[in-house]
């Protein structure tokens, strides 16, 4: 393995529906709490294995594991404090996590090494929409962003992990991620304001980074750039998180303040990247490239996500 002692990684993971088992309906007919197919404890557990394998093979592969890692499609404490006990965790972990007003019961959360990073802060943004079905006007929320701040390798830093609302159904949640992505560029550029501050924005975006809503969150209320997207060069050389039917997408990424190019920050960015290691990836040949998730459709594959992990590389003074 490779002498890592001067290098830190950052990743994140959409795990696709880190449910509770579902209890036994008391008819066949019931719905699941889930909604996924006969999602019992045995599966429930294989999915928690398959994710701890996930962070053995980064350990691995890459000679560290995370520091900082956002999750996604998480729902509750419950599997946290199960993962962060397996190997290669092994206790060694802390959680941040929030329950969010989300329909389906998912949020999002923040695992950190204990030993190198301590929390300073930590708190939920939660949006509310005003919906109108042509007949009358009702409230609609979705997942919280989880707002850190941390302290690591001497520094603070400003962490957001966020899950941004769907593409489903003609994009008909466009508006609530215009929106959030507008309050959260506010709220950087606020941020920034203080020299000594810096920003990690990391989540599954719904959004490709070339977009115009992502090349936008970039820039201040003046065309300042205040952030640095380096997935968006990973997108342009074909480089994919998951896919939508023929699509491949890069909806998952690590976004950044300036200070972590700055070779004198001791934080200093080297490399971003989609961990694609081939046992996260289908075994069939015509999809090789995909992600090997857990459900397809209602079919249980036993697989690990529907996305792969991207990481950021930083070397450490």
């Amino acid at each position: 393995m490779p002498n890592k002692d001067n290098t830190e990684i950052i990743a994140f993971y959409n795990v696709e529906n880190l449910f509770n088992p579902d209890p036994t309906p008391v008819h066949k007919l019931d719905p699941t709490i889930s909604g996924l197919k006969n999602w019992d404890e045995r599966k429930y557990n294989n999915k928690l294995l398959k994710i701890a394998h996930v962070f053995r093979l980064i350990l691995e592969t890459e000679g560290e594991l995370p520091m900082l890692i956002g999750l996604s499609e998480v729902q509750g404490q419950k599997p946290l404090e199960e993962l962060i006990q397996l190997e290669p965790f092994d206790g060694n972990y802390g959680i941040v996590h929030y329950e969010s007003m989300d329909e389906r019961g998912v949020d999002v959360a923040f695992l950190y090494d204990k030993a190198k990073v301590e929390i300073i802060s930590s708190e939920p943004f939660s949006y509310f929409f005003t919906m109108d079905n042509g007949k009358s006007e009702y409230y609609d929320t979705t997942r919280d962003v989880l707002f850190c701040k941390v302290k690591c390798a001497g520094v603070l830093i400003n962490l957001f992990v966020l899950h941004l609302p769907s593409k489903r159904e003609r994009d008909v949640n466009k508006f609530k991620r215009d929106y959030i992505l507008a309050d959260l560029n506010a709220k950087i550029s606020e941020l920034l304001k203080n020299d000594k501050d810096s920003v990690i924005v990391m989540g599954d975006f719904n959004e490709n980074p070339d977009e115009d809503n992502l090349n936008n969150f970039l820039y201040d209320g003046d065309f300042n750039k205040i952030l640095l997207n380096p997935y968006i060069d990973l997108f342009k050389n074909g480089v994919f998180s998951t896919f939508h039917y023929k699509s491949g997408l890069l909806f998952d990424q690590i976004i950044l303040s300036p200070k972590f190019f700055d070779e004198e920050y001791p934080l200093n960015f080297q490399f971003a990247k989609a961990f694609n290691h081939q046992k996260l990836r289908n075994w069939d040949k015509k999809s090789s490239e995909r992600p090997f998730r857990t459900y397809a459709g209602t079919r249980y594959l036993g697989g690990y996500s529907d996305h792969l992990p991207v990481i950021s590389v930083f070397s450490r003074d």
